[in-house]
């Protein structure tokens, strides 16, 4: 039978290739857009080649994008399964469990110790939010960390390398930098 793999038949893909190339689609997605950029900008004048070196610069931006994206995902099955719906995050996990709001999300860290390594999401008065780096759906966590003020995203993926040690505040709320409410000084 034939494994689906983001809406697409793959069966005559072996599995671990296959969960490669679905990793690092948005590179090769940006590296396929660079190449037609190029080409037009190769082929064809004036405005058509404009609009290649246009596209050669979105497809260089899609790679870049999507190498810290491809880092952000483990390759593996963790457990549980991860939603994010209108700007909550739930976790719903073998043994434990837990709902954050985005807006009372007060610090990121990162614990490696665990098998896997978790993400642990804190808000004031309530217990901690543990997430396997590995849980189903958890890269959709980089867009919401992104997203945070004050956010290092290399940091961040730098953290996701160690396999060991304590556990290590990668964001807070606190020390998020503040972000300027008009262009005047």
């Amino acid at each position: 039978m034939a494994k689906r793999l983001g809406g697409l038949a793959l069966s005559f893909v072996r599995p671990e290739a296959a969960t490669a190339l679905w990793r690092w689609r948005e590179v090769l997605f940006g590296a396929g857009t660079v190449l037609l950029g190029l080409w037009w900008a190769a082929t064809f004048y004036g405005a058509v080649a404009w609009l290649g070196w246009v596209i050669v610069i979105g497809g260089a931006a899609l790679i870049a994008a999507g190498i810290q994206r491809s880092r952000f995902r483990i390759p593996g099955q963790g457990p549980g399964i991860v939603q994010i719906t209108e700007g909550q995050i739930t976790y719903f996990g073998p043994l434990t469990g837990g709902v954050i709001a985005l807006s009372e999300l007060s610090r990121i860290a990162l614990d490696p110790s665990g098998n896997p390594a978790h993400w642990v999401l804190s808000q004031p008065a309530q217990p901690d939010l543990f997430i396997p780096l590995t849980a189903d759906g958890s890269d959709a966590l980089f867009d919401i960390f992104a997203s945070l003020p004050g956010m290092r995203t290399e940091y961040m993926l730098a953290q996701m390398k160690r396999t060991d040690g304590p556990s290590v505040q990668v964001w807070s709320r606190d020390s998020a930098f503040p972000l300027p409410l008009s262009n005047t000084p």
